[in-house]
């Protein structure tokens, strides 16, 4: 039997003010499957360096448990992403999340400054895609990911920068914005990598989290970043795969593992075709699930 591709739950991912050492604290309870502690936009200027503090103090620390830890750096232009690298690479976070990446050299940069930091090769990088241009480079971006010693395997979505410099209406449907979140989806799995969805803005609206998180599944989204510890219900529930298709991509799989089926390429299922390509996307479907079970149970995904 093949074995199962290795599979990292990113159903929320909940961003937490590095500047806020009780944030920092609550975060060590909360059911998110990633944390983003951040040292950007939710950083004043002049609390820039006591952020860093308290996020290496309270990584230092521990108690995450099973959840992923990224750490959102400032930008590469900023007088502060040198030493929030630095001190990045001396943490056992998992990723650092760099905002604005707009080339394919942006990924170098970074990867090249987490390794003369002297980060393990762990820490990875996650690139949000929150401009025009990075839009129309989104493809260049996901293709650093196969560029020697690249450590990007993820995209987030950043669309209230986008609003912004586009000047879009993100009204309920996100109609203005659905082209740009297909082509990021289509980037990244052009090179293998996860993609998160765009916060929520309106965390009291319950109702309108649920639709856009079903919105994200349905445009591919692995998962979605959150702003506040109320979504997080949610996005594990939409995010995880549904009792249905756990059961029908069981099946698959031991349909194909029998004697009988060994080397076909397509086989009669309960009446319906089923190919090598359903019988992979079955393998990571179950994969996921597995994963999600064992955070449940207090394990490692």
């Amino acid at each position: 039997m093949q074995q199962q591709p290795v599979i990292v739950p990113r159903r929320s991912v909940l961003y937490m003010p590095g500047a806020n050492p009780r944030a920092l604290e609550k975060a060590r309870s909360l059911p998110a499957d990633a944390l983003i502690l951040d040292l950007e936009d939710s950083v004043a200027p002049e609390s820039k360096t006591a952020a860093r503090d308290h996020v290496i103090a309270a990584l230092r620390n521990g108690g995450y448990g099973h959840r992923e830890i990224a750490i959102r750096v400032n930008g590469l232009a900023s007088p502060w992403f040198s030493d929030d690298v630095a001190a990045c690479a001396r943490t056992d976070a998992n990723a650092i999340v760099l905002p604005k990446a707009e080339s394919a050299e942006d990924i170098d940069r970074v990867s090249d400054a987490l390794r003369r930091a002297g980060a393990p090769d762990r820490l990875k990088v996650w690139a949000m895609i929150e401009t025009p241009i990075a839009v129309l480079r989104a493809a260049e971006i996901a293709g650093a990911a196969r560029h020697a010693r690249s450590r990007l395997n993820c995209l987030i979505v950043g669309l209230n920068d986008l609003a912004k410099e586009t000047r879009i209406e993100m009204e309920p449907t996100r109609s203005g914005a659905v082209a740009w979140l297909s082509l990021i989806v289509a980037a990244a799995r052009a090179y293998g990598l996860d993609v998160l969805d765009s916060a929520f803005n309106n965390f009291r609206d319950k109702d309108g989290l649920r639709a856009e998180c079903r919105q994200g599944r349905t445009f591919g989204f692995d998962g979605k970043t959150l702003i506040h510890p109320d979504q997080i219900e949610a996005a594990n529930e939409i995010f995880a795969p549904v009792a249905t298709d756990v059961a029908w991509s069981r099946k698959i799989i031991a349909a194909f593992d029998q004697p009988g089926n060994q080397g076909k390429g397509v086989i009669n299922l309960e009446g319906r075709m089923v190919e090598l390509l359903h019988l992979a996307s079955a393998r990571r479907l179950i994969a996921l699930d597995d994963a999600i079970a064992r955070l449940r149970s207090g394990g490692h995904p």
